[in-house]
């Protein structure tokens, strides 16, 4: 059976999905593969190395449905900011089945922070690569963090944010100093994420329905969200198996809305998270330095919470560049993919 060649296989996964990207020499995109959440830590490493066997396959398969001029035969949406879609001519006859040979693999995953973490990470993506027939020159495992923020700035000075399903923060300084806060997961960390605005919203309506705080939309928006009919009803949901770090992330949603139309329980969560993610990135400004930094540095802020809730996005811009000025925020929106290209690009 012959094998085809690609240079590059890229790979972001996070808490919420795992994208697969085949790329040309020059960092083109040539097909992309979806899936879910493949953080071990939230899933389960079945379940993980699934989404990520999944999402590889799907890069195959759209690897396949190129025609031999090099036009896509069906668009594909690599994320939310598109990426270039120039492809290059793909090997003729490549199909699923057929062995893949990339010179470089590179994958950006959540839950990588420990030595343990990394052995579990690296047994579930040999496993992935084992099953969808890749083989790979050369392979990195890094934390998506890092993949995205080197690729985001280059590997000038900066800080990076993430606060999507999960929330984490990463920085370097100009000379390659590095450090991170955050990341611990959502049973001890993830403070200012989507989960832990949604498990705030559920403590606020319970905390209505206790007496113990005031009435606040959220509830009616979490039940009817949720189909649900009473906040008794709302707390049996919070401890079944429906309950998931997935599901109540996306409250975090409700929160926004209801922040919007002047919800004043809501606002103070909002507040509160962007307050969580200001000390989480002031500690890694002084760790390397950047408080009194003479040159502007690139503040990135990525995730669905810091591209889709506008309170928490400019609250926490704001604090930081009140304790270092020459923050200046990144407007690109650039996504975690983009970083792992590039860390890919370093190393053909």
């Amino acid at each position: 059976m012959n094998t085809a060649n690609i240079p590059l296989l890229a790979v972001d996964g996070g808490g919420t999905k795992c994208l697969a990207v085949l790329t040309d020499a020059e960092g083109r995109v040539l097909a992309s593969g979806r899936a879910g959440s493949c953080n071990y830590q939230g899933v389960g490493r079945e379940a993980a190395a699934l989404e990520l066997t999944r999402a590889i396959k799907e890069a195959k398969r759209q690897l396949a449905a190129l025609d031999v001029k090099g036009n896509t035969l069906s668009p594909f949406d690599v994320a939310a900011a598109p990426i270039p879609s120039q492809v290059a001519e793909p090997s003729p006859g490549v199909t699923v089945d057929v062995p893949l040979h990339v010179t470089c693999a590179v994958f950006g995953l959540a839950g990588l922070d420990t030595d343990y973490d990394r052995q579990v990470i690296e047994e579930l993506v040999y496993e992935a690569l084992r099953n969808t027939q890749v083989q790979a020159d050369r392979i990195l495992v890094e934390n998506d963090g890092v993949a995205a923020l080197l690729g985001a700035t280059g590997g000038d000075p900066g800080i990076l944010i993430i606060a999507g399903t999960g929330s984490i923060v990463y920085g370097i300084n100009a000379s390659g100093k590095s450090a991170r806060a955050g990341g611990w997961g959502h049973r001890v960390g993830d403070e200012g994420s989507g989960y832990w605005i949604g498990k705030q919203a559920i403590i606020a309506a319970l905390h209505g329905y206790d007496g113990r705080g005031g009435a606040t939309a959220l509830t009616g928006k979490l039940l009817h969200h949720l189909k649900l009919q009473t906040e008794e009803e709302l707390f049996n949901w919070a401890y079944s198996a429906a309950y998931s770090v997935e599901r109540t992330a996306e409250l975090s949603k409700l929160v926004s809305e209801a922040e919007q139309e002047g919800d004043a329980s809501a606002r103070m969560i909002l507040e509160a998270a962007a307050d969580e993610l200001f000390l989480g990135a002031r500690a890694v400004i002084e760790r390397i330095g950047l408080t009194e930094a003479a040159e502007p540095f690139a503040l990135i802020l990525q995730g669905g919470v810091l591209q889709n809730i506008p309170l928490v996005r400019s609250r926490l811009a704001e604090r930081i560049r009140a304790i270092s000025p020459m923050a200046s925020v990144d407007e690109a929106k650039m996504e975690p993919i983009y970083g792992v290209i590039a860390q890919g690009m370093r190393l053909l």
